[in-house]
């Protein structure tokens, strides 16, 4: 695992919220090291700045302090297009919600990511189909969101994500909103995902779900507590 290049690094990542005339403190200097194809699950209480950095590592905010690479390229220096940009093909994002237009079929909401990034309808329908078929829903192409289960939205979400091939896959609580079976089915797909290359980082609050990562990060009150390697996780072997 060690020479694999870095996806994420951070230094000093600190993030403030203003409450009145103090501040929160989301995070309070972050160093965290995410190389190619680990599988890693962020844990920690409510409040303990899970979200936050999580936001921070998907480009949705920026921090107060402290410097980002992803890919070897300084977040902390991009203007406002370049974030776009990245987000657009480095990373992409699950999330607990699903996120789906209801008004769009399973594949144009697959599509989107590549309509914002300019490519053309042609290929980008095939690169969607083919997004579809990686997480088993082919089938289900013309769909709306309200005709699918809610395992298979979270599917057409995750399709979504991967479809312009990102760095970087981001999922907060993916299986939040879903019951026990149809949750596992989801981590096991997460698991083939890694298996094939990708490179996945997870929040999580449950302690049995961290455990399928190969590593687990714990965060309280903006610091980072933990940093293991999972035995028996999905880096174990590496």
């Amino acid at each position: 695992m060690g020479a694999n290049p870095e996806i994420i690094r951070t230094e000093g990542l600190e993030r403030r919220y203003p409450m009145g005339r103090t501040a929160i403190h989301a995070l309070r200097g972050i160093d965290l090291v995410v190389r190619r194809n680990e599988y890693v699950a962020i844990m920690g209480p409510s409040g303990g700045g899970k979200s936050t950095l999580m936001n921070l590592l998907g480009c949705l905010d920026s921090p107060d302090a402290g410097s980002y690479w992803l890919n070897g390229k300084p977040v902390s220096e991009m203007s406002d297009q370049q974030l776009a940009r990245t987000r657009n093909r480095e990373i992409g994002f699950v999330f607990q919600t699903f996120a789906l237009l209801p008004r769009l079929s399973a594949l144009a909401n697959v599509e989107m990511p590549l309509a914002y990034g300019g490519v053309r309808r042609g290929e980008r329908r095939q690169r969607a189909r083919q997004a579809l078929e990686n997480v088993g829903l082919g089938d289900r192409a013309l769909h709306r969101p309200a005709e699918l289960s809610g395992g298979q939205r979270q599917r057409v979400a995750i399709a979504r994500a991967l479809v312009t091939a990102p760095a970087l896959l981001l999922a907060d609580e993916p299986t939040g909103n879903l019951d026990s079976t149809t949750g596992a089915e989801i981590l096991a797909l997460f698991d083939a995902l890694h298996a094939a290359g990708n490179t996945i980082v997870l929040v999580t609050h449950e302690r049995e779900i961290a455990r399928r990562a190969g590593r687990t990060i714990g965060l309280r009150d903006g610091l980072v507590v933990q940093d293991t390697l999972n035995p028996g996780g999905a880096d174990a072997a590496a």
